[in-house]
């Protein structure tokens, strides 16, 4: 993880540098004209991702965000990279929350892509969140199977971070999920093992309802369906709601998705008599 602080100051005049208000998507997001994983962001190996406290950063908040990235929701990145990014991370730090160390992922379907599952670092400077959000490949897969592997977030969180943050102030972190599909109900040891390689976790099949049970352990889970303005086709599995509760929020509008993310952390930052409730895992 990196020590720099973020400046949406100078995020804005990098962005501007970097073309990513004219280029178009597949210029910005290098990795789909070359069609494969960008080599930082392959999971395989992986033993953890660390969020740790430092000088400049000494009581961090780790967010996960985690895009899915098949062929409806494919804007989503694109958006962030524009405007969201520093909408998400400027709205904190005007509230007082400094601290963000936040770690893009990007979420496929593990029946059928490519990459199922990218994993980042946790960053805290404007720079290193660009970059690392930049090397997402948004390989537009997906398939007819009815669900995307968005269970392959609550894995990887549960199985291989770690932050400073719970083990030292027994804070939670938070994650968000992003999209437009029902949730794949397994994850088969085949999958974990051909994803994580000699790191994979578990000698059995998981349940989704396992693993999010896993990742709500030292954070504050939540997933944002987008509804694409209202399109009927991608109206809400009602199984997102047996699986979080409240803690899934829907959107017509995508460009307010980072907004959403800021306001849902800033209403645990607040000290308040009633606390958001976590959902209830039964197995």
């Amino acid at each position: 993880m990196g020590y720099r602080s973020y400046s949406v100051e100078n995020r804005t005049l990098s962005a501007t540098s970097a073309g990513y208000y004219t280029k178009d998507r597949d210029d910005i997001f290098k990795q789909n004209k070359l069609r494969k994983l960008h080599d930082s962001m392959n999971p395989k190996d992986v033993l953890v991702r660390e969020a740790c406290d430092s000088k400049e950063h000494p009581t961090t908040v780790p967010v996960q965000v985690y895009l899915d990235v098949t062929g409806s929701m494919r804007e989503v990145p694109h958006e962030m990279i524009k405007d969201g990014l520093p909408t998400l991370i400027g709205n904190l730090i005007q509230n007082g929350v400094k601290d963000v160390a936040l770690m893009f992922g990007a979420i496929g379907d593990h029946e059928c892509d490519h990459a199922p599952l990218q994993i980042g670092q946790f960053e805290s400077g404007d720079a290193e969140m660009d970059m690392w959000l930049e090397r997402v490949w948004l390989e537009g897969g997906g398939g007819g199977n009815n669900g995307e592997s968005y269970l392959l977030a609550w894995y990887f969180a549960g199985n291989h971070t770690r932050t400073d943050a719970f083990d030292k102030r027994g804070e939670k972190g938070f994650i968000f999920t992003i999209g437009d599909e029902p949730c794949l109900e397994n994850l088969p040891v085949s999958a974990v093992k051909g994803i994580m390689g000699k790191t994979a976790v578990g000698q059995g099949n998981y349940t989704r309802e396992a693993l999010l049970k896993k990742a709500l352990e030292q954070n504050h889970v939540y997933h944002i369906h987008v509804n694409h303005h209202g399109d009927g086709e991608y109206a809400l599995d009602p199984a997102w709601k047996t699986l979080l509760g409240q803690n899934v929020i829907e959107v017509d509008d995508y460009t307010t998705i980072s907004k959403v993310i800021s306001d849902i952390i800033m209403s645990h930052m607040k000290a308040s008599p009633i606390k958001p409730q976590e959902p209830s895992i039964t197995l």
